[in-house]
C-alpha cells in the first residue's frame, strides 16, 4: 500500500489514482493573443509632450440648426447626377461647381439623360438673360457643325450677331424688297415632273397639309366680336380643293403653280363651276352663303395691316449654307402684337417648307422669339406651333422658343378651353427649360405647370434674380443651378440694352 502524503487529505483523483485508476487531464488554456489597439485615447487638448500638439484651451463648438435648402451654402450637395461634357460650355453648374456643358441633341441619344426631344422652352422676366444665354448657346454650337434660323426677329436682337458671322439678316416690313410666301412649295415642288405617282402623291399629301395647317391659323386668327372665326371640316374641304385647283394637281399637270393667300381668296371669291360641283354645293349661292366667312377672313388678311408682305412669291435667296439665316419683323412692331403674331405663324410655315427635305447631319437650330405672340392667336395657331415642335425628332433641329413666363401659354385663351389644354401639352413636348429670373409672384405658376417644388422656386424668384445670366436648366427631371459666363467679345453681341442707353 502507497502510503499517504503528510500534512492533509487526498482529492478524488489522488484517491483513484492510489488504485490504479487515472481520471483524463483537461487541456492547458491556450494564451489569447491580443491584436494592437490601433486607436489611443488622445487628451481634448493633446499629448502634453514636445511635438504632441498640445493646447493650453480647448475651442468652442458651434452647433448651427438649419433647413435642407440652407445646408449647401455650407456643405454644396449635388442633387443630381452630372451631365455629359458634350455641346456648348455656357458656363457654371453652380451646385457641382464644374463645368456646364449644353447638348440638346446629345441628351437625346444619351440613356442616362431623362431627356426624349431637343426641344427648349427658355422662360425669364426682361433684363434676366435670356437673349444672352440663347446667342452664347447658338454661337458655341456653330462649332459642332451647327446652323441657326432665327424665325421672325420682333426686337432686332440678333442683327449684329448675323453680321458678326457674315451673315446680313432679311428684314420684313412695308416698302420693302424681301418678300414671304407662306404657300411655298419648298424644296418638295423641285423635279416635279419627273416624279413617279406614289412619290408624287406622298409629297402633295405634305405640302397640302402644311397649307392647311397654316390657313386654319390664319383665318382662326381672325374675331367675330370675342369669338374666334371657326375652321371646320366643310372649310378644309374648301380650302384644299381650291389648292388643288390653283396648283394644277387636279388636272393631273406635270409643272404646278404655287399658289398665294390673294389667289386662293379669288380662287374662291370667283368660283368656277368645278370647284362649286367638287365642294357638293347645290349651286353658286348657296357656295357664297356657307363659305362667306371663309371668304372675309381671308380677304381681311390680304387687304389688311399685312397686305403686301405675304402675299407674292418668295423674293429673297436664303443661303443655306450660311452659319444663321434671320428674319427681321422689327417693322412691324407698330402694327400690334397680333400682326407679329400672324407674321410669325406665316414664317413658321415658310420655314418648315424650307426643311422639308433637310440633308442628312444638316441640324439646325429654330429660334421663336416672342412665341408667345403666335400663340395668343387661338387655337389653330397652337395646333401650328405644336406641329413644329413635334417634327423636331425627325427633322434633328432644335426648335428653341423663348417667352417670358410660363403662363403666357395659358392667355391663349379661356381657361379651359381647347386652345389652353394644347398650350399646357406645348411644355411637355420641351423637356429642356431654362428658367431664368422671376418676380415671387410666378412662384405659384412654376409650381401649377412645371411641378417645381419651394427650393426650385426660391431659386428662380431669390438667386436668379440677383444677376443675369443666372438660371435654373430642367433638363427632364433633373435640375442644374447655372450661371452663364461670356467672353468679353460675347458681351457686345449679346448686349439688349442699347436703346434704352440712348434714351438716357
Amino acid at each position: 500500500m502507497r502510503p499517504r502524503a503528510s500534512g492533509g487529505s487526498r482529492d478524488v483523483a489522488r484517491l483513484l489514482a492510489d488504485f490504479g485508476h487515472d481520471l483524463p487531464r483537461h487541456p492547458a488554456p491556450q494564451a489569447r493573443h491580443r491584436e494592437p489597439n490601433l486607436h489611443h485615447h488622445a487628451p481634448m487638448r493633446g499629448q502634453l509632450r514636445r511635438g504632441g500638439g498640445w493646447s493650453a484651451a480647448s475651442a468652442q463648438v458651434s452647433t448651427w440648426r438649419m433647413t435642407s435648402d440652407q445646408a449647401p451654402v455650407l456643405w454644396p450637395l449635388i442633387a443630381t447626377p452630372g451631365l455629359p461634357p458634350t455641346g456648348a460650355q455656357l458656363g457654371i453648374d453652380q451646385l457641382s461647381g464644374g463645368s456646364f456643358y449644353a447638348d440638346p441633341l446629345g441628351w437625346v441619344l444619351a440613356d442616362e439623360v431623362p431627356v426624349t426631344n431637343p426641344n427648349v422652352f427658355s422662360f425669364g422676366k426682361p433684363g434676366r438673360g435670356k437673349s444672352a444665354t440663347t446667342k452664347a448657346f447658338i454661337l458655341r454650337m456653330l462649332d459642332f457643325g451647327y446652323r441657326v434660323l432665327i424665325l421672325g426677329d420682333p426686337k432686332d436682337e440678333y442683327e449684329n450677331l448675323c453680321r458678326a458671322l457674315g451673315v446680313e439678316p432679311f428684314a420684313i416690313g412695308h416698302g420693302l424688297p424681301a418678300r414671304i410666301n407662306p404657300l411655298d412649295f419648298g424644296p418638295l415642288g423641285h423635279g416635279w415632273a419627273d416624279l413617279d405617282p406614289a412619290e408624287a402623291q406622298r409629297r402633295s399629301a405634305v405640302v397640302f397639309g402644311r397649307w392647311l395647317t397654316l390657313i386654319r391659323g390664319l383665318v382662326g386668327s381672325q374675331r367675330i366680336g370675342d369669338q374666334r372665326v371657326p375652321f371646320g371640316p366643310t372649310d378644309e374641304t374648301v380650302i384644299k380643293t381650291a389648292l388643288g385647283h390653283l396648283t394644277g394637281y387636279t388636272t393631273g399637270a406635270t409643272r404646278l403653280v404655287e399658289p398665294t393667300i390673294p389667289a386662293l381668296w379669288r380662287q374662291l371669291d370667283e368660283p368656277a363651276a368645278e370647284l362649286i360641283g367638287e365642294c357638293r354645293y347645290r349651286d353658286r349661292r348657296d357656295f357664297y352663303d356657307s363659305t362667306r366667312l371663309l371668304r372675309d377672313a381671308l380677304g381681311q388678311l390680304v387687304s389688311g395691316a399685312l397686305a403686301g408682305l405675304f402675299d407674292g412669291p418668295t423674293t429673297i435667296n436664303v443661303d443655306w449654307h450660311a452659319p444663321i439665316q434671320s428674319l427681321s419683323l422689327s417693322r412691324l412692331e407698330p402694327l400690334g402684337d397680333e400682326a407679329v403674331g400672324i407674321a410669325l405663324t406665316c414664317l413658321n410655315s415658310w420655314g418648315r417648307a424650307m426643311r422639308e427635305m433637310a440633308e442628312l447631319g444638316d441640324v439646325r437650330i429654330v429660334v421663336r422669339d416672342e412665341a408667345w405672340k403666335q400663340l395668343r392667336l387661338g387655337p389653330e395657331a397652337v395646333k401650328s406651333f405644336d406641329a413644329d415642335l413635334r417634327l423636331s425628332r425627325r427633322d434633328g433641329d432644335i426648335q428653341w422658343a423663348i417667352a417670358h413666363k410660363p403662363s403666357d401659354l395659358l392667355s391663349v385663351g379661356d381657361q379651359g378651353s381647347q386652345a389652353v389644354s394644347i398650350a399646357k401639352d406645348l411644355l411637355h413636348l420641351a423637356d429642356i427649360k431654362v428658367l431664368h429670373g422671376q418676380d415671387p409672384g410666378v412662384a405659384a405658376e412654376l409650381e401649377t405647370l412645371l411641378g417645381l417644388g419651394p427650393i426650385a422656386q426660391g431659386l428662380i424668384t431669390g438667386w436668379a434674380m440677383q444677376g443675369r445670366g443666372r438660371a435654373l436648366w430642367c433638363v427632364g427631371e433633373q435640375t442644374y443651378k447655372v450661371q452663364t459666363v461670356l467672353h468679353p467679345l460675347e458681351h457686345h453681341l449679346t448686349y439688349t440694352n442699347t436703346a434704352l442707353e440712348k434714351a438716357r
